[in-house]
C-alpha cells in the first residue's frame, strides 16, 4: 500500500507569516484542509484554512501564485474536482500552498487573498453522490450489542465483515446548521401498536467520515493495497440517530428513517497527506479472533494503516449557555478503537464492484472507548436510558432534549509533530415540525 510520507511541510520548527497559524489549535500551517466557503452575498469557491483566515485558492491561481497548478481544477464551487486528484497532484498542490504561506517573500501578494475566516460561510466541501455509514467501532458494537442481546453482543459475521448501510446524502449538512428533531413511528413492548410523534430518544454518535478521491470503475474492485490512492481526506461526522425510531424499524433491513433525517460534518478536509505523521499500526487483534480475509488484509495497512486522532463530544444546554457555562465534555475517544482500518471499509465498499465516486462520504460508525469516559453516543453513556447523565447546570439527560448543542472535535497528535484539529463538528436540536 503507497500512502502519503513525512516531509518538509511536517517539520515543527516551520511557522507561517499568517501569524494566526502559528500556534493554532487546529489550522497550523502544518494541515492545510480544504474546504469550500463564501463571503457575504458571494459565491461558494475553494479554500484552504490557515489560521484565523481561509486562502482563496482561485484568487490565487489567477493571480499566478500556484505555479505547476491547473488552475481550472480551483474554480469550481466545491471540491469534487480536486478530490479526484491523483495523490501526487493533491501533493504538489499542498507543497505550493505551504511555500506561499512559509515564505516571507509571498505575503504581499497574498495578502489580498487571504479572508479573515469569521466573516465567511462555510459550505458543504462536496456534492455529496453517496454515503454510507460504516459500524468499526467495536466497543460500541460490544455496548448496543448487550442492550439487546446480553449474552451475545456481537453478531458472528462482525469479525469477518465490514458491516454498513446506505443513508441518506441529500440531508447531510455542515457543522452550525440545526438539526429538527424528527417525525416517525415508535413502539415501546408495553404499546400494543406503534405511535407517530417527536423522537423522544434523540441521539448523536462520534464518527470520523471519509472522504473518496479517485473513483473504480463499475465491476472493478479496488484491491487492499490501492485503496489509500482512492482517500481523499478526513471529516468529523455526527449521525444523528432517533433511537426509538430504530429499536422499532430496523428488523429486517435495517437502519431507515432514524437514521436519514440528518447527519452533521465538519466543513474541512483534513489530507492524507497533512495526516502522514500520525498513522500508527492497526490495533492487533485480540487473541482467538480471525484474521481478515486475505482481499481485506495488507502488511503496511496493519502497520500505518490507523490514525493517532482524539476525538471529543461536548453538550450546551439552553440553561447552560444562559448561565454562561461551557460546554461539558460527554466523551472523549481515539480513532484507534476502529477495529476495520478506512482502507478496509473502502476496499471493502467495492468488493463487491461497486462504484465509488469523487466527493461520495464514508462514515466509520460511532467511535467509542473501552470505558464509560469514553463512549461516542448517550444510549451508551445513559446504559439505553436507563442512567442519567448529570450536568454543571443541576439537569440531567437520558438523550437530547430541544435546546441542545452537540460540539463534536478532534485532534491530531504525535511526539515531534505540530498538532493538527479538524475545525469543529456542531449543531443544536430544535423542535419537531
Amino acid at each position: 500500500m503507497s500512502l502519503p510520507q513525512i516531509d518538509h511541510t511536517h517539520q515543527a520548527s516551520t511557522t507561517s507569516w499568517v501569524e494566526s497559524s502559528n500556534g493554532h489549535s487546529d489550522f497550523p500551517v502544518q494541515n492545510l484542509p480544504f474546504g469550500v466557503f463564501s463571503r457575504a452575498g458571494g459565491a461558494a469557491q475553494l479554500g484552504v484554512a490557515i489560521g484565523d483566515y481561509i486562502l482563496d485558492l482561485a484568487g490565487a491561481a489567477r493571480a499566478q501564485l500556484l505555479p505547476g497548478v491547473n488552475a481550472s481544477r480551483l474554480m469550481g464551487s466545491n471540491l469534487n474536482t480536486l478530490m479526484a486528484f491523483a495523490p501526487e497532484q493533491r501533493l504538489t498542490l499542498r507543497h505550493t500552498v505551504f511555500d506561499l504561506l512559509t515564505d516571507e517573500q509571498h505575503r504581499a501578494a497574498t495578502m489580498p487573498h487571504l479572508m479573515p475566516a469569521e466573516a465567511c460561510e462555510l459550505h458543504l466541501p462536496a456534492a455529496i453522490g453517496d454515503y454510507t455509514d460504516f459500524y468499526v467501532g467495536i466497543h460500541h458494537a460490544n455496548n448496543v450489542g448487550a442492550l439487546f442481546r446480553p449474552d451475545n453482543p456481537l453478531l458472528p459475521n462482525y469479525k469477518y465483515v465490514p458491516i454498513g448501510y446506505h443513508g441518506r446524502a441529500s440531508s447531510i449538512r455542515p457543522s452550525g446548521i440545526p438539526v429538527r428533531r424528527p417525525n416517525g413511528q415508535r413502539k415501546m413492548p408495553e404499546q400494543d401498536a406503534p405511535l407517530f410523534g417527536p423522537a423522544t430518544r434523540l441521539d448523536y454518535e462520534v464518527e470520523l467520515g471519509v472522504w473518496i478521491g479517485r473513483g473504480n470503475t463499475l465491476g472493478e474492485p479496488i484491491a487492499i493495497g490501492d485503496a489509500g490512492r482512492h482517500i481523499a481526506g478526513f471529516c468529523l461526522l455526527n449521525d444523528w440517530s432517533a433511537r426509538d425510531f430504530q429499536a422499532w424499524e430496523y428488523q429486517p433491513l435495517g437502519p431507515f428513517l432514524a437514521k436519514n433525517f440528518q447527519s452533521t460534518i465538519s466543513p474541512w478536509v483534513i489530507s492524507p497527506e497533512a495526516l502522514a505523521p500520525f498513522r500508527i499500526a492497526q490495533p492487533a487483534r485480540p487473541q482467538g479472533d480471525p484474521a481478515p480475509l486475505p482481499y481485506l488484509l495488507d502488511a503496511t495497512d496493519q502497520t500505518v494503516g490507523a490514525l493517532a486522532i482524539t476525538l471529543s463530544a461536548r453538550i450546551s444546554t439552553a440553561k447552560m449557555r444562559d448561565e454562561g457555562r461551557a460546554p461539558h465534555r460527554l466523551s472523549e475517544s481515539a480513532a484507534s478503537n476502529m477495529y476495520w482500518t478506512a482502507a478496509q471499509i473502502v476496499t471493502h465498499h467495492a468488493s463487491n464492484g461497486c462504484d465509488l465516486n469523487p466527493g461520495d462520504l464514508l462514515g466509520t460508525g460511532t467511535i467509542s472507548a473501552p470505558s464509560v469516559d469514553g463512549y461516542g453516543s448517550l444510549l451508551e453513556i445513559s446504559n439505553g436510558g436507563k442512567t442519567p447523565i448529570a450536568l454543571p447546570s443541576g439537569e440531567t439527560r437520558t438523550f437530547l432534549e430541544d435546546g441542545d448543542e452537540i460540539l463534536l472535535t478532534a485532534t491530531a497528535q504525535a511526539e515531534g509533530f505540530i498538532s493538527i484539529g479538524f475545525g469543529e463538528c456542531r449543531a443544536i436540536v430544535v423542535p419537531a415540525s
